[in-house]
């Protein structure tokens, strides 16, 4: 399956809105095209191959340990890399002497190896695509990219069609402007007349984003009842919620048949209080360490009926209360219940959650997939082949949950990452988004609002959730305030994202044509609009649409 996104219409909106600034911009645009199937032939080079066009590889030979293999593998030498550039990757793979492999693009400067840039589970006999990137740290005047097979076995590798587009660091701030504002935002025309019609010009209008389409949220714990100063933090900021822990077994029903949801209640009642969604966390996690003890002390019919009734009993009591559920949390790095249960555990899991909560969007939740591509684990075409298999087996209203739990974001990875996933046409959010606490908050700061933009930016992002819930004893990683609710670095970015992506209060007088317009926020409106000793208010919803929104007013 292919996945790309077209510019035309969107393009010549964007010029005439922002006029000169765009007209000017002589940059890439960046090409979403991801490929899933593998092909008889592979396509054309993204960007025309960038600056390996007409760049053959070399061919290396093969090294496992200190040993050459008699095999060789293709390569690129790369002259003048320059620092700070976001470089975007892609190549077409095809091989032979295994059925399959996971193949791995590394690049190797004067200074360090990275490791990974992309992966492709890549099959015999037909071209797999590959996409991904790198920023380097330092600049390098001469750096190989080679692939390898990523578990040592010998195989050959051949590559086509391979692409390298360096953007600079405003070139990439730009796309991820143009996408803001072709895909988060929408062109609204206000008419106002008096009541037999007659165009009203000179009409005073007020204009006020009364609430946002796209949801942005945290993580909250039971330390949030109760504590007057942390709702009303929250409440002013976020439109979604997730619970840290109180909804996991372990916290619901830490002794066999003792159930216990008083938290999880109370937490419920406060986000519905507020009319804030929540997402439901986490039915199973395949985790043993996070399993009940009581839970790992089972097997075989005794197991498989606790759990079907940690369904019953969690399904039955939130039906329709929350819009997500994540089903079996960490299933490609853990298998507890696969390996008590058989291979079909976890498809069990979706159907019978499916069944008592037919309206919930069952989600895949999954951390190490947009963050790195190292971990074989959980590498895209890995994360694609497991949805696929529960797809098969007649899995229902499935979601892709990105956990999003960064280090050092590696941004044309990710946005890489993300392209393949949306090949799936499935709702895909970043659902647990902090920093390591191991970079010190200043870059705790400066890596977030990178990874927030990314994630806001890309047109198959459907909702952003932060890993942020606030202890006496601070966060899992990172926090957006002190116990005071003073912001720290990560919340002085999370405020001045959530500004920026709001249409402030907009004032202005309709023309000759009794028509005013503006560009605003996907969201809720409230509108008022005076003429002389008449005045009227209204509200509007502006839902995603290439359209123009037109909202009538008759005074």
């Amino acid at each position: 399956m292919k996945h790309s996104l077209v510019f035309g219409g969107f393009w010549a909106f964007f010029i005439l809105l922002c006029g000169s600034l765009v007209a000017s911009y002589d940059g890439p645009l960046y090409d979403f095209s991801a490929y899933t199937e593998c092909k008889a032939q592979p396509e054309e080079p993204l960007y025309q191959g960038g600056i390996l066009k007409d760049e053959p590889p070399i061919m290396k030979p093969a090294i496992i340990g200190k040993t050459a293999t008699g095999f060789y593998t293709p390569a690129f030498l790369l002259k003048n890399l320059t620092l700070g550039n976001l470089y975007c990757f892609s190549t077409w793979i095809k091989i032979q002497g295994a059925n399959s492999a996971l193949i791995r693009a590394s690049l190797k400067t004067e200074n360090r190896t990275y490791n990974c840039i992309g992966t492709v589970l890549a099959k015999n006999g037909c071209w797999s695509f590959l996409k991904g990137g790198f920023v380097l740290d330092s600049p390098s005047n001469l750096a190989l990219l080679l692939f390898q097979n990523s578990d040592d076995k010998d195989i050959d590798i051949t590559i086509d069609s391979s692409s390298l587009q360096p953007f600079t660091d405003q070139e990439w701030r730009f796309n991820q402007q143009f996408m803001i504002n072709t895909q988060r935002k929408r062109a609204v025309t206000i008419h106002v007349s008096d009541q037999q019609g007659n165009r009203l010009q000179g009409a005073a209008i007020t204009i006020n984003q009364v609430s946002k389409d796209f949801p942005f949220g945290s993580a909250i714990a039971h330390t949030i009842l109760g504590n007057l100063p942390y709702q009303n933090w929250f409440v002013e900021r976020f439109n979604a919620a997730v619970f840290e822990n109180e909804l996991k077994w372990y916290a619901t029903e830490p002794d066999q048949g003792k159930t216990n949801y008083t938290l999880a209640d109370q937490m419920l009642e406060f986000v519905r209080g507020h009319q804030i969604i929540a997402r439901g966390h986490n039915i199973f996690w395949e985790d043993p360490k996070y399993t009940p003890a009581w839970v790992r002390n089972l097997a075989g019919p005794d197991l498989q009926s606790a759990v079907n009734s940690r369904i019953q009993s969690l399904m039955s009591k939130y039906k329709e209360e929350f819009i997500h559920w994540d089903v079996s949390n960490e299933m490609l790095h853990f298998d507890f219940y696969k390996q008590r249960l058989g291979p079909d555990a976890t498809l069990h899991f979706y159907e019978t959650a499916h069944q008592s909560d037919p309206l919930a969007t069952l989600f895949m939740n999954e951390f190490n997939v947009v963050e790195t591509c190292s971990d074989v684990k959980s590498t895209v075409d890995t994360y694609i082949e497991r949805i696929r298999e529960l797809e098969r087996g007649g899995m229902y209203m499935d979601g892709i949950g990105l956990e999003s739990h960064f280090t050092v974001p590696n941004l044309p990875l990710m946005r890489a990452v993300i392209d393949k996933l949306a090949t799936l046409r499935l709702p895909i959010w970043l659902t647990e988004v902090d920093i390591s606490s191991s970079v010190g908050k200043e870059l705790q700061g400066v890596y977030l609002e990178q990874v927030l933009r990314e994630g806001f930016s890309h047109p198959s992002v459907n909702g952003i959730m932060l890993w942020t819930a606030l202890h006496p004893k601070g966060c899992y990683e990172m926090c957006l305030t002190d116990e005071n609710f003073k912001n720290l670095p990560a919340g002085d970015v999370v405020d001045k994202l959530l500004k920026e992506w709001e249409s402030g209060e907009m004032k202005g007088v309709t023309d000759e044509h009794g028509s005013y317009s503006f560009y605003g926020f996907l969201g809720e409106y409230k509108v008022n609009v005076g003429y002389g000793d008449r005045a009227a208010n209204s509200t509007f919803s502006l839902p995603r649409s290439d359209e123009t929104k037109h909202f009538s007013i008759h005074l």
